[in-house]
């Protein structure tokens, strides 16, 4: 009996001293959990930035040469040579084609030999009323098929011409449709030739944009724009833009407008895509990193921080977006203290220690990022 109370005893005293354990732990964990709750944590905060600052619009492209016209025959026969090749530039008023003349040189020839006989029966028929034989509206009717055979022979002159097929402008050649020998039908294709000496650059603007554009003056005739190329590259000369179209397409909400720009290298062809660059000028702006805000039901929000280090929500408006910033319309100034990194890691009125960036250091770090 003495035995069994001794082992009981021993059993709750190991007991006590596991709980006592226990509790020991339980409480230094309450308290490491109550001072990382009432840590202040460090995080970088900054001013707004004001600048001059340009923003860079881009509208997908459509490239033409001011002049691309397809080259057709007028007349039917068989192609009897060609004087030009493909890729070729052809000066204004070169030979192309020739289209076999022959049948056309027949009908000329005949055309005036027709005519030479009526004009010999006016002649006679002349003689006859001066000598009052025959009246004088005989005259006045074979006048008139003498006129008509006239008409014939220019006629048929105007055919043999069109065998001869010359350069309306200079241009470039495309691709040969029909080769020497081919029998050629009334209107069918021979090549393509575009005139490469200025380009046409169409692009659309919505609607927004456009209001934009139309009320601050710019993307209007006369408005300068720039040329980024298929590989990435910008066209080294600007271009005017110089047609608004008078319609809005309802289907894309969107106008088209017209860039004309020089061509001296002919690098550019017919065809071509690229994209319109419009600078938009925001002049003595309000910039803030892209990464101090958040959004919220599709609104834009930042921390700001207050006389005691507080953060509070703050609503803004971004009237422009640019790599790695934005221009902000409304909801700060100058002077206001922003939180730029840990905005997951914070809550509104939360106490935090700030690390102040300046203003043109948060500038160069966002402009490397740009690069």
């Amino acid at each position: 009996m003495v035995f069994l109370i001794k082992r009981i005893y021993i059993m709750s005293k190991k007991t006590l001293v596991a709980v006592s354990i226990l509790t020991a732990m339980l409480s230094g964990c309450g308290h490491q959990e109550h001072d990382t709750h009432h840590a202040t944590l460090q995080f970088d905060v900054t001013h707004p930035i004001r600048q001059d600052t340009t923003l860079v619009k881009q509208y997908v492209s459509q490239i033409h040469a001011i002049q691309h016209i397809e080259v057709r025959a007028m007349e039917k026969g068989y192609l009897q040579s060609t004087f030009v090749d493909e890729g070729q530039t052809v000066e204004k008023g070169a030979p192309m084609f020739k289209i076999m003349p022959t049948v056309y040189e027949a009908e000329l020839r005949k055309a005036e030999a027709e005519a030479q006989a009526v004009f010999m029966e006016f002649k006679n028929t002349k003689s006859l009323v001066e000598q009052n034989i025959v009246s004088p509206n005989e005259l006045a009717v074979v006048e008139a098929e003498y006129q008509k055979a006239l008409a014939e022979v220019e006629l048929a002159k105007a055919h043999l011409s069109f065998t001869d097929i010359k350069a309306p402008f200079t241009g470039k050649m495309d691709r040969l449709e029909a080769r020497t020998g081919s029998l050629l039908d009334e209107g069918e294709l021979l090549t393509t030739m575009s005139d490469l000496s200025q380009m046409w650059v169409y692009f659309n603007v919505p609607e927004t944009e456009y209001l934009d554009y139309a009320q601050s003056g710019k993307a209007t005739k006369d408005t300068k724009v720039r040329l980024k190329l298929a590989n990435g590259s910008v066209y080294p000369y600007e271009g005017v833009i110089d047609t608004i179209e008078a319609d809005f397409d309802n289907h894309t909400g969107t106008i088209e407008m017209r860039a004309s720009f020089p061509n001296p290298d002919q690098l550019l062809r017919h065809g071509q895509t690229g994209n319109i660059l419009v600078d938009v000028d925001f002049p003595d702006s309000l910039v803030i990193p892209q990464k101090a805000t958040f959004e919220i039901l599709d609104q834009s929000y930042v921390y700001v921080l207050d006389n005691e280090n507080k953060l509070a929500t703050r609503h803004i408006s971004i009237s422009a977006e640019l790599p790695h910033m934005y221009v902000v319309e409304d909801g700060l100034k100058e002077d206001d203290i922003i939180l730029i990194e840990g905005l997951r890691r914070v809550s509104n009125g939360q106490q935090i220690e700030p690390e102040l960036i300046s203003a043109s250091d948060t500038l160069a770090e966002l402009s490397l990022h740009a690069e």
